[in-house]
């Protein structure tokens, strides 16, 4: 039987009104095909930086650009969201990208290929809208380069011209340089340390982007902090731009609000109505102030977690 009609069949028989668990005390056991969510490809951008490619072929067939996963990894772990970086829906995988800056993050990233993950749900959110606009500026700053991918080329396949802008610490955390590239009718690279490409902030490389050529509509993914100041750099301009927004959440269906966020002055769910909204009705500093409301509990937890765990990883040479 498909584990789908299974188990909406076992709910219903639970839920009918003469059946109680309590009163019957009766104690099930069962055993039933399994989805299983495993990793087939595993590559290091750097010692903290990971790509998966995991098996999910039903992810991987209805997954659309800015689309995102919820994760848990083992049975007490906790739910993460991260946005799919790419899909290949003929070998029905999905790629993500993943930054070890927690507990669950780490744990993600110890994963082998030949693991299983145990519980993935996507695709969720609202992808983005993707129309001939003109010129595209795109901006990712970290590992926010790897969900601006699918995004920078889905805009140069409806026959924008994309200009992008891809800005980290130094020359070791650029990630997928060669790929956005490819996608890219122009690419500037930013370090902060000038380590590769120019020295400088993303929204200097931005400056340069708007100083040369008019600029129809931005994107920017990132960091908070990084994608206010960004936002600040295309308001300046007038140019109309998304951000892509990387809030706490939990269920990922608008169920708990843990997401919420201010735009215009309205409450949304970054989960169901994003993750993208207008860049400048953002109010970014509510969302960084509810982003460190636990850091210093996920501190405490990851220190907890590396008293006990070998969190080393041999990069491949």
């Amino acid at each position: 039987m498909d584990i789908f009609k299974f188990y909406d069949t076992f709910v219903r028989f639970i839920n009918t009104n003469d059946f109680c668990w309590q009163k019957h005390k009766i104690k099930i056991s069962f055993e039933y095909p399994l989805i299983m969510f495993k990793i087939v490809n595993k590559e290091f951008f750097s010692e903290n930086v990971v790509k998966l490619e995991i098996h999910a072929p039903r992810i991987a067939k209805a997954r659309r650009a800015g689309h995102f996963v919820i994760l848990k990894i083992g049975d007490k772990g906790e739910r993460f969201p991260l946005t799919i970086a790419g899909a290949d829906r003929e070998k029905g995988t999905i790629t993500l990208v993943v930054q070890k800056v927690g507990v669950s993050s780490r744990k993600l990233s110890a994963l082998e290929v030949g693991d299983s993950i145990t519980d993935l749900v996507g695709p969720l959110g609202q992808a983005t809208h993707i129309q001939h606009k003109g010129t595209i500026l795109a901006c990712g700053g970290g590992v926010g380069v790897a969900p601006l991918l699918p995004i920078v080329e889905a805009y140069k396949k409806a026959g924008n011209r994309v200009i992008t802008v891809i800005a980290a610490r130094s020359k070791d955390l650029i990630i997928l340089e060669d790929q956005i590239r490819s996608f890219s009718d122009e690419l500037i690279v930013m370090t902060d340390d000038g380590s590769h490409g120019q020295k400088g902030l993303v929204t200097e490389g931005m400056e340069a982007a708007i100083a040369k050529e008019k600029i129809d509509e931005a994107i920017i993914i990132g960091p908070a902090v990084m994608m206010k100041f960004a936002a600040l750099t295309t308001k300046k301009h007038n140019i109309p731009t998304m951000a892509s927004l990387n809030t706490i959440m939990v269920d990922g269906t608008g169920m708990c609000g843990a997401c919420r966020i201010t735009v215009a002055g309205k409450t949304k769910f970054v989960c169901v109505d994003g993750p993208e909204f207008d860049a400048h009705e953002v109010d970014f500093d509510e969302m960084l102030l509810r982003l460190n409301g636990y850091k210093e509990i996920e501190k405490a937890a990851e220190s907890n977690y590396l008293k006990t765990n070998n969190d080393s990883c041999q990069i491949p040479s």
